[in-house]
């Protein structure tokens, strides 16, 4: 029987019975298709379901009974990918990676294929690059394993048989925006499309017990193109962040099912390709500019690693009716929210200023804990002195001017340490963690308001 004719939008999976130029889901304009009405893939029966007592019947186990015990994960060889994926790549697992054009996606799989190479056979299907530009790519990368085993289709179907047939130990598949299905009228790329073989790609995986790597593009506002169903159909969705004209890049795990979702990876693109970056925060604080004012370092907690960056902050006279407000790598309206409490509860006045806030290196502080870093920044470009090179500050800082105490303070003051820091500004509430801590050899200073933290820096 013949389906209804409905729309789908392109950007959200949103389905209706009429067209519409702006999406009442997604707020995105012409983003309608016509979906195909042969097999409705969406479409929800009506009909009682019939139940029979001779009919096929599922297992069910008790949670006591499942043994988890043999749980298997691969070793990628990339200790920072590794970490972003909870120990290694589980059997059985389907993982989507995102990120902008050319931000090493493709790169970061092929060059795991020389290490898992050593011991299991790869698949790697792209449906954008020939097998001869998948070994030049290869090449360069100093990737020649004899366990890797190309293939150039984006029939999905083709694939799976594929797969099913040579019973490969891990499959990469480039790009899912790029895999089609025959029975599916659409062009590839489409909603229809990208759910309907991502789920194949899911049934596979789990029936088969092997791992499925898949690379997804995004679209203009940074998300994985795409309906949102497909983040909830893979068990981890790793996100690749970094801008194109800076050399690093950040690995970021925004869902898994088998691990944390608050750990990172730090990259360093090359020639030869991406190369992990151990000691994150001496890459950020790297070219520090000395008795500048308008910087001071923050610490982060990023998972279970402290890391340490420079934030700075520009205040000059503006020409315009409204002064501009700019931040980067720090939320815009927690920035305002600082200038607020300084005006209000320090006398520092920002009305008549053009403010801008950067954090080095293409790091993105969302922790509150750079709230103190940030407001300290803003007072030493609004007073012209320099923050001492040796200090950093971290903490929360509420409405009424507090500051508040953070979460790991032992861990960032031992990392502040490392780097050879001496003095550190926190909250007058965390002292007390660090008297059983027995850490030597810097000096740690409380504050319960953000003015005393600025007569601490920068005296009376």
């Amino acid at each position: 029987m013949k389906g209804k004719e409905i729309y789908v939008c392109r950007e959200c999976g949103y389905e209706t019975p009429k067209w519409y130029g702006k999406c009442p889901s997604c707020n995105q304009w012409n983003t309608f298709e016509l979906k195909a009405s042969a097999e409705p893939a969406a479409a929800v029966s009506t009909k009682k379901v019939a139940v029979s007592a001779s009919g096929t019947k599922g297992t069910i186990f008790g949670i006591n009974d499942v043994n988890v015990d043999d749980e298997i994960r691969f070793q990628t060889g990339v200790e920072e990918l590794d970490r972003v994926l909870g120990g290694g790549i589980v059997k059985g697992s389907l993982v989507l990676l995102g990120g902008d054009p050319g931000i090493g996606k493709s790169t970061l799989l092929l060059q795991i294929c020389e290490y898992l190479g050593r011991e299991l056979r790869i698949l790697y299907v792209s449906g954008e690059e020939s097998v001869r530009q998948i070994k030049l790519r290869a090449d360069r990368l100093r990737v020649d394993s004899q366990n890797l085993y190309l293939m150039a289709n984006t029939n999905v179907e083709t694939i799976a048989n594929t797969i099913v047939a040579n019973k490969p130990d891990i499959v990469m598949v480039d790009s899912i925006q790029t895999m089609s299905i025959d029975k599916i009228q659409s062009s590839p790329g489409s909603i229809m499309q990208v759910r309907e073989s991502t789920n194949v790609f899911l049934r596979l995986a789990k029936s088969e017990d092997i791992p499925i790597i898949i690379i997804g593009h995004v679209n203009k506002d940074g998300a994985i193109a795409g309906p949102k169903v497909l983040e909830h159909i893979v068990d981890a969705v790793l996100h690749f962040e970094g801008e194109r004209n800076q050399s690093y890049r950040i690995l970021r795990a925004v869902k898994n099912r088998f691990g944390s979702t608050n750990e990172i990876g730090v990259f360093e693109m090359q020639d030869s390709g991406l190369k992990e970056v151990e000691n994150p925060s001496m890459m950020l604080l790297a070219g520090r500019p000395e008795a500048a004012s308008g910087t001071c370092v923050a610490c982060v907690m990023e998972g279970s690693r402290p890391i340490l960056a420079e934030v700075q902050a520009l205040a000059c006279k503006t020409s315009y009716n409204m002064p501009r407000r700019t931040a980067t790598g720090f939320d815009y309206n927690r920035m305002a929210l600082l200038l607020a409490v300084l005006e209000k509860r320090c006398g520092y006045y920002f009305s008549s200023l053009d403010t801008y806030v950067n954090v080095v290196g293409g790091l993105r502080l969302d922790e509150p804990a750079a709230d103190l870093s940030v407001a300290l920044a803003l007072i030493s470009s609004l007073r012209d002195k320099p923050i001492a090179a040796d200090l950093l500050a971290f903490g929360e800082i509420g409405l009424t001017g507090e500051v508040r105490s953070v979460s790991n303070l032992v861990s960032r003051v031992k990392e502040a340490k490392r780097l050879g820091f001496t003095k550190c500004i926190v909250s007058n509430h965390s002292l007390r963690l660090l008297k059983s801590s027995g850490i030597t050899g810097i000096e740690v200073v409380g504050v319960s308001t953000v003015g005393q933290a600025a007569k601490e820096v920068f005296g009376g």
